[in-house]
């Protein structure tokens, strides 16, 4: 039976194309119908949902956002500069498939959709982040360009003292000899997500890096998006906002989305506390109760960075950014968000 790849539309066929991420192990709440919305929107892009089916079984999903200059055209997954997690390519109904019925099923739907890219879109460039999707071999054997990048991912497994023993022992230290009384740590609401973003706005701007992130995109996605997708986990030291991470959360996974910045230099607050453990450490926690398998600390391309997510123990993983087309095209995208 051959293998048939179709588009979805975001808007009409959302409960549809909502069934198939949650069927899917390789999704988060980006691969939502609201999410690839939301995204689109604040990027300027069309969305395509692409499905590849089996007969009447769905085999895979791929999102694509379609961005035009002029008179040539990209296609990126996830959208471009919209600092979202991982989109790319995600699997169904591939797990209890013998190797090589899983690698015809792979390379037809991969290839279903080259083929779908070339005929609708025709794009100059194309870039997508293939991140829990591990067979990048079709997009090599295409002639794209495949390049490895790296996470941090910690297993949340044991118990918690467990899972504390395995940091570092200054990580140990900053979180186990904390005054629990001077400070909370708590789930904010909407407006804690807006306060993590800006936060982390302030920090690039200060090092004079840009930033994409809109405070109104990431509340919208907290407001749109199921319960529990979006968590803004925020620091309290005598009521005042010292510091915040924005998590993601799947059915197996956390991923530290953004903020553990460093406070703010100018807060009126003085403590000796080390915000950053103390909030890694509850996201971590909260998720092992909560029976989640996963804590992806969202990058390990920064020597600076790694350095602190290192103190927890995480095991290196391998994602792939695969692009192919006219070098240079990006260029182009960035200088439109940056004077959207």
């Amino acid at each position: 039976m051959s293998l048939e790849v179709t588009e979805l539309d975001p808007w009409q066929d959302a409960a549809e194309w909502d069934r198939y991420v949650e069927r899917s192990d390789g999704t988060n709440p980006f691969f939502r119908a609201d999410a690839i919305r939301l995204q689109a929107q604040d990027t300027g892009t069309t969305p395509h949902l692409l499905v590849g089916f089996k007969g009447q079984e769905a085999v895979g999903i791929f999102p694509i956002f379609e961005f035009t200059s002029g008179p040539v055209t990209g296609a990126f997954s996830p959208a471009p500069q919209s600092w979202s997690c991982y989109l790319g390519p995600a699997l169904l109904n591939v797990d209890k498939l013998k190797q090589r019925k899983a690698d015809q099923r792979i390379e037809r739907f991969l290839e279903g959709c080259f083929e779908w890219l070339e005929t609708e879109l025709s794009p100059l460039y194309t870039r997508f982040v293939a991140a829990e999707f591990a067979d990048v071999r079709p997009f090599v054997w295409n002639e794209f360009d495949v390049e490895p990048e790296y996470t941090y991912i910690v297993d949340l497994e044991g118990s918690e003292d467990d899972l504390l023993d395995r940091f570092s022992s200054d990580a140990r230290s900053n979180i186990r000899n904390a005054d629990e009384d001077a400070y909370t740590i708590e789930e904010g609401d909407t407006d804690e997500v807006e306060r993590i973003v800006d936060q982390v706005a302030a920090r690039y701007e200060n090092q004079g890096r840009a930033f994409h992130l809109s405070p109104d995109f990431a509340r919208s996605l907290h407001r749109a998006l199921p319960d529990g997708s979006i968590r803004p986990y925020v620091c309290l030291v005598d009521g005042e906002f010292l510091g915040g991470i924005l998590v993601v959360e799947s059915e197996t996974t956390r991923y530290r989305w953004q903020g553990g910045v460093r406070p703010d230099a100018d807060t009126t607050i003085s403590t000796d506390l080390d915000i950053n453990d103390l909030l890694d450490w509850h996201v971590m926690r909260d998720g092992l109760r909560d029976g989640l398998e996963y804590y992806d600390l969202v990058g390990a391309g920064v020597p600076s960075i790694n350095r602190y997510k290192a103190k927890f123990n995480p095991r290196l993983v391998t994602n792939y950014v695969i692009t192919s087309g006219a070098f240079g095209f990006d260029l182009v995208v960035d200088r439109y968000r940056k004077y959207r």
